[in-house]
């Protein structure tokens, strides 16, 4: 008992210390070792909990998630009540995962740079990119069920409206393109009104 206190104790000192130095400094500047170093850990005890800064990162990103979700479904509930079409809820979903990506695009770049080999892939894994492809799924079932969304291969469309909010491209956009967060909605909107509406 004792032991799993400690390691809950540690764990916690860890996210919170790397939370102030991310902070503090930002992501990119901030290693493994600094981190265990500040929260007073040895590195075995850092790397036992995390195996990687990706994985750090994903653990700091929970609470977002959660708060995300309980966004979602609650807006998806009262929303089903009041009839409002499936592509407009498709569309709040996207506009709220835009802006997920863009509050944690520190984090979620540094989960993807820590991932190469068998890691690359890992994010579409996450417990969240797996709920959030289901729900998408669901969504677009629906509408072609209720004659709102013409018959198309959903399986694949899912992945295809989620690939623009990829942090490595989303990045591209934003920072290298020099789109702003609102222009990203707006076209993304249209590309996904003109693909999944029948009536545009």
């Amino acid at each position: 008992m004792e032991e799993r206190r400690d390691a809950a104790e540690h764990r916690q000192r860890i996210l919170q210390t790397a939370r102030r130095l991310f902070a503090e400094q930002g992501v990119d500047q901030v290693g493994m070792y600094q981190i265990a170093r500040a929260a007073q850990v040895g590195q075995g005890t850092l790397y036992r909990r995390f195996a990687h800064k990706g994985i750090l990162c994903q653990a700091l990103l929970e609470e977002s998630c959660v708060n995300l979700q309980t966004t979602i479904l609650s807006y998806l509930e009262q929303t089903d009540s009041e009839g409002v079409p499936v592509f407009e809820q498709i569309n709040y979903l996207l506009l709220q995962l835009i802006t997920y990506t863009e509050e944690n695009a520190p984090l979620l770049g540094a989960m993807l740079d820590a991932s190469s080999g068998d890691r690359r892939t890992q994010s579409y894994h996450s417990p969240f990119y797996l709920w959030m492809r289901e729900l998408f799924l669901v969504l677009l079932t629906r509408g072609v069920m209720r004659h709102e969304l013409p018959e198309q291969d959903l399986d694949y469309v899912v992945d295809v409206m989620l690939a623009p909010l990829d942090i490595d491209f989303y990045h591209y956009q934003r920072h290298e393109r020099g789109f702003s967060q609102q222009r990203i909605a707006a076209n993304l909107r249209q590309f996904l009104a003109h693909g999944l509406n029948p009536n545009p």
